[in-house]
């Protein structure tokens, strides 16, 4: 592989290409603008860390978590009181 432009990789992850370089810094590499180029070693590190992290599409923005559905409070004595059906009435003539 030869040596890429930061920018390039940023359409190819389908991010800004800010987002590139600050993945690029947190991994400890230099770079100095967008149309800077890294080497093959370097461009593996940074797909992997914007593979790590979730799709390369969604890697500059953290994905909106959807929250938990909430149970169903628990009733009251008095409402578990009154869903419970009532006991059946014994048949007339039935045994006992």
């Amino acid at each position: 592989m030869a040596k890429v432009r930061v920018y390039e990789l940023a359409k190819e992850f389908g991010v800004e290409s800010k987002v590139v370089m600050a993945k690029l810094q947190e991994l400890g590499e230099f770079v100095r603008s967008a149309s800077s180029t890294i080497e093959a070693p370097v461009v593996r590190k940074l797909t992997d860390a914007f593979q790590g992290g979730g799709s390369g599409k969604s890697a500059g923005k953290p994905a909106p978590r959807k929250a938990a559905p909430k149970p169903a409070p628990a009733p009251s004595p008095a409402q578990a009181q009154a869903a419970r059906p009532a006991p059946a009435a014994p048949k007339p003539g039935a045994p006992k």
